[in-house]
């Protein structure tokens, strides 16, 4: 049973997780000048490796994923194909979409017999994904540097590539985690959720940050949740609220944040929203949302 479990938290991670750091990649490719073409090429590299994680993960999932991780609209949203294909067209990066048809057919499903195939997959999947986070992290830090050093323009703020190397090691953390001890000890919520607030709350910087000027309300609404994000931060170094009752403050802000993102992912797709964000950067903001509503909901952690 517990290599069962071990064989179905791999798996959801990488769904998850795999499709977050092609996107990345992705993100930072359409970033770069066109005469930055080592940069581009490795970037793209990472998209192309991520994509064929995903692709080998998507192959094994169907009836390995709890249906909760399918309902959570983490993995793909009612929006992700269109918004796919609107940033392959936007920014002439290719995309294959076939991977978010495949999630939105996936069944889920977690009980039968210990299958050691199955186990042997993961672990090459697992041991796959370390590697390749390992050298895509030492990718993001390179850029970093050359940034902070004056050395490379991009498109994307220095915070939002610390932003990217920080949910870069959380992936690592728990692939690492998952090959030591064959299960997820679940750290302390506390600590998860002073990770992703701290996600959301820089989300709400970068939205605010890549609206038009002329989206004043929108503008101000970013900066109203980055607020009360800084707040649920705050409260929590501070410690002068119980968990329980944080956490069901946190989940209600988060909801609330994720309705918003959802509106301004199908506000960007319909053209009614002015701004320099790529479709898919909205849906991705939207997904990690989700992800971390199931995480509050349930109690459990990463």
């Amino acid at each position: 049973m517990i290599m069962r479990d071990y064989a179905i938290l791999s798996i959801e991670t990488h769904l998850f997780f795999a499709r977050i750091m092609k996107e990345h990649a992705l993100f930072l490719e359409a970033g770069f000048p066109c005469f930055e073409k080592e940069m581009i090429e490795e970037a793209e590299h990472f998209h192309q490796k991520f994509e064929e994680l995903l692709q080998d993960t998507l192959q094994i999932a169907g009836g390995n994923v709890h249906e909760a991780i399918l309902h959570s609209h983490e993995l793909i949203t009612e929006f992700t194909i269109c918004a796919e294909q609107k940033t392959e067209e936007l920014s002439g990066i290719p995309i294959n979409c076939r991977l978010s048809k495949e999630t939105q057919g996936l069944q889920g499903g977690c009980g039968g017999e210990e299958n050691h195939s199955l186990n042997q997959q993961v672990e090459q999947l697992n041991e796959r994904a370390l590697r390749l986070l390992n050298e895509l992290i030492c990718f993001k830090e390179k850029i970093l540097c050359k940034v902070k050093q004056c050395q490379l323009f991009t498109a994307n703020y220095p915070l939002l590539i610390k932003h990217i190397i920080r949910e870069a090691k959380l992936y690592r953390s728990i692939v690492e985690e998952l090959m030591a001890n064959r299960s997820l000890s679940y750290q302390n919520l506390y600590e998860t959720e002073n990770f992703w607030n701290q996600i959301m709350m820089e989300h709400a910087w970068f939205i605010r940050g890549l609206l038009d000027p002329s989206e004043a309300q929108l503008i101000e609404t970013a900066g109203d949740f980055s607020e009360d994000y800084a707040r649920l931060l705050h409260t929590a170094c501070r410690q002068d609220q119980r968990v329980s009752a944080r956490t069901s403050e946190t989940l209600q802000e988060t909801l609330r944040y994720r309705d918003f993102k959802a509106a301004g992912t199908k506000g960007i797709l319909d053209c009614q929203i002015s701004s320099i964000i790529l479709p898919l950067l909205a849906d991705h903001v939207l997904r990690e949302a989700n992800h971390y509503i199931r995480i509050l909901e349930n109690g459990q952690t990463r």
